[in-house]
């Protein structure tokens, strides 16, 4: 047994004890709390945050996770059994290594009541081998301000939106934003119903084809809201096939939905992804709202096909709402994850002109976005889901840089993304000038915690 170390980080939020600590104590907590790429889930919990409750988990490095080889499904890395051993309900609750890297391990979280809100304490025991000190204090460092932030953020959300509990049909959750969103929607108190293609592992799923156009019978009892995220990885060669999976697999998915809602007598919301691709891909000198006409190419084609296939839904009266996302922000995946390595090695830089308009959202924030729209009765129409503060190509590769402590002057070579996306893709995904508004989205209440980019790449990089 080595020498046992101490580590404590004290976060204040402006709410009720009681509020902080039964967010703790909610399905989808660790998820929200652990930076992407730095842990899965294997199983578990078993049974929440009670004494005997069990998680295995994978710990492992967002390079990995997001690029490297996987094995049966899971990330290359380190298996942790974690046991939650004490539990003092509304002011404390801990847990332990049961079996892992650590000689040893106990993180004890503790709640106090502030004159302005709660103090929460963490306190991490732990003994490694001495030369994973360094590593293991700095990855600790990074992982609790990262969950300060995050459930800063989250308690924000739930303090603006109605309290009553919904229950939320989702499509896609398996996907990084789907996932994300399931979680959060769980620890906001909702309950979420996932439709999977696969036979169902418990009460919260249903399985459906769409392809086929089948749902569930009773799909939408007892439902609120449909929120649908389905739709094949617009990432990969603009092939022929890719192109038709693309398109195929949004309208396929958002109709057998809409038909669905509307056969209901759209009782029901519909809160419907989309992108800010249906402006075009180069705009330049333009600021784009939801009142901006459509532009030319593949991706314009997708989106105004894809929000049009939502029409039964709206023709029978159902409130839809279409989030147009701009550049989703996250080492889980997406556009930024691939350009890590290159900045990490001194080569990364801007990918397009260096005038040229990116507009981002976190996908943290996106996911708020989504369970504001799903939660909030006046919204409806097209939304677009991008930071407040969209910058140049310029302006995100020094930006990155200086976040990751890399230079970023030398211009990204299109060779490589050209090689694997196509002349096509890489005409409508990297080659890009849109500078998208989110006056609509902020007018209706929804507050961002990201709005600047230095601050959201620190809070996605978990550095």
């Amino acid at each position: 047994m080595g020498e046992v170390r101490f580590f404590e980080h004290r976060s204040h939020y402006p709410f009720p004890r009681d509020d902080v600590f039964t967010w703790h104590t909610r399905p989808g907590g660790f998820l929200r709390l652990t930076p992407p790429g730095w842990a899965e889930v294997r199983h578990g919990p078993t049974a929440g945050i009670d004494v005997g409750s069990e998680s295995v988990l994978r710990i492992t490095d967002p390079i990995l996770a997001g690029l490297g080889p996987r094995v049966g499904g899971a990330a290359v890395g380190v298996d942790w059994l974690v046991r939650h051993v004490a539990l003092d309900a509304g002011r404390m609750f801990a847990d332990e290594q049961a079996r892992g890297p650590f000689r040893r391990w106990r993180h004890e979280h503790h709640f106090e009541d502030a004159p302005d809100g709660t103090v929460v304490t963490d306190v991490v025991e732990w003994d490694a081998p001495a030369p994973a000190h360094g590593f293991v204090e700095t990855r600790l460092r990074r992982l609790f301000a990262f969950r300060e932030r995050q459930l800063r953020g989250d308690l924000t959300l739930a303090s603006l939106l109605p309290p009553q509990p919904q229950t939320v049909i989702l499509a896609g959750a398996s996907g990084l934003v789907g996932g994300q969103l399931s979680a959060l929607l769980g620890t906001l108190g909702h309950r979420v119903i996932r439709l999977v293609r696969r036979p169902p592992l418990g009460a919260d799923e249903k399985r459906w084809d769409p392809a086929a156009g089948r749902l569930p019978s009773g799909a939408f009892e007892g439902a609120d809201v449909v929120v649908n995220l389905s739709g094949h990885t617009i990432g990969g060669r603009f092939s022929a096939k890719h192109k038709r999976l693309v398109m195929d697999s949004r309208i396929e998915a958002t109709s057998v939905l809409s038909q669905g809602i509307a056969d209901t007598g759209g009782d029901l919301a519909l809160i419907q992804a989309s992108a800010i691709g249906i402006y075009g891909a180069r705009r330049p000198g333009e600021v784009l709202t939801e009142e901006s006409s459509r532009g030319p190419g593949f991706l314009a084609d997708v989106v105004a096909a894809w929000e049009r296939a939502a029409s039964p839904a709206r023709d029978a009266g159902s409130r839809a709402v279409f989030l147009r996302t701009g550049v989703a922000l996250s080492l889980g995946g997406g556009a930024l994850l691939p350009q890590i390595p290159l900045y990490l090695l001194g080569a990364g830089g801007r990918m397009a002109a260096a005038d040229a308009w990116l507009s981002w959202i976190t996908v943290d924030d996106l996911a708020r976005a989504y369970a504001h729209a799903a939660l909030t009765p006046g919204l409806r129409g097209p939304v677009n889901a991008v930071a407040p503060a969209p910058v140049t190509q310029a302006e995100f590769a020094s930006t990155l840089g200086r976040v990751l402590r890399r230079p970023a002057w030398l211009p990204t070579p299109s060779l490589a993304p050209r090689a694997m996306l196509g002349s096509e893709g890489y005409d409508q995904l990297i080659d890009t000038d849109q500078r998208v508004s989110a006056e609509t989205l902020l007018a209706s209440g929804f507050h961002f915690a990201e709005p600047e980019l230095a601050g959201a790449l620190r809070h996605v990089t978990a550095r």
